[in-house]
């Protein structure tokens, strides 16, 4: 459900608003000031949960059960189109700075801070051509529609409390990545920031890019724990997307994944500041 199909929806809606008026000759009283709007607002609202009823349908003919060895196109697209739709609905202006270091070929590791779990939506949106691949927590499977669609996309599950199982998600994506199947996005922090700071990385995750020899693209996004608060409130948020700096292969050379972290985790704290 994109922009234009949100569009569409509001044209499809008042041209329904407008057969009704003339169904029940409203138009010939007065009483098509009000049977207007609400038969607008009334297929509006039907449309919409059609929409919605439609992603509901496709997710249900998901089985988890079954691995993925490739990324699905057809649920990639469905998901973009519904991620515009998110920007539109919840009002999220993205300002982006430095995407042109972005690399227009090969594969990469994306890296970012983590503020809210609007950050995987706001990074799918503004990253469709490079169909991005998020490591995330294991219960995100258990999500309503959420995990279904992550299912499709390659998204690699972590048990962040258990280190072999961890291992085996990491070199899953580094076979995803030299295997050309998606390039791999991580929030090395490992949990969502609650006080909106900075903090420590988990360094495991910058051997993905050591081992399969790609670069690391470091990203820092600011507001989108406000996205939710200002949509109750009818405020648009402004979400800043910063692309910092791409970290090149033969940079990853010689050093520990540690060290590579910290040096992530001080561009990322300058950008952020306090």
């Amino acid at each position: 459900m994109s922009i234009m199909l949100l569009k569409a929806i509001g044209v499809a809606a008042g041209i329904l608003a407008f057969m009704i008026c003339g169904i029940s000759d409203a138009f010939a009283t007065l009483d098509w000031l009000w049977v207007l709007p609400a038969g607008f607002l009334g297929c509006a609202a039907a449309l919409v949960a059609a929409a919605f009823l439609i992603l509901c349908f496709f997710c249900a003919l998901v089985d988890m059960d079954k691995p993925r060895d490739r990324d699905h196109k057809f649920y990639r697209w469905l998901t973009y189109r519904y991620v515009e739709a998110i920007f539109t609905l919840l009002r999220m202006r993205v300002h982006t700075r430095g995407m042109e270091m972005l690399p227009q070929e090969g594969r990469f590791l994306l890296v970012c801070n983590h503020l809210n779990d609007m950050d995987p939506v706001t990074l799918l949106g503004c990253f469709q051509k490079s169909q991005l691949a998020f490591i995330s927590k294991r219960e995100n499977d258990q999500k309503f529609l959420v995990g279904k669609l992550m299912h499709q996309l390659l998204c690699q599950p972590i048990n962040r409390e258990n280190n072999r199982e961890a291992l085996r998600t990491i070199l899953r994506c580094i076979e995803i990545i030299q295997k050309d199947m998606a390039s791999i996005a991580v929030f090395p922090e490992g949990y969502t920031s609650r006080d909106g700071k900075l903090h420590s990385f988990r360094h495991g995750v910058f051997k993905i890019a050591q081992k399969a020899q790609v670069p690391i693209v470091v990203c820092t996004l600011q507001n989108t724990q406000y996205i939710f608060r200002n949509a109750k409130r009818l405020k648009p948020t402004d979400v800043y997307l910063h692309l910092l700096a791409v970290i090149p292969p033969e940079e990853l050379k010689g050093v520990t994944a540690t060290q590579i972290g910290e040096r992530v985790h001080a561009m990322m704290a300058e950008d952020l500041g306090e």
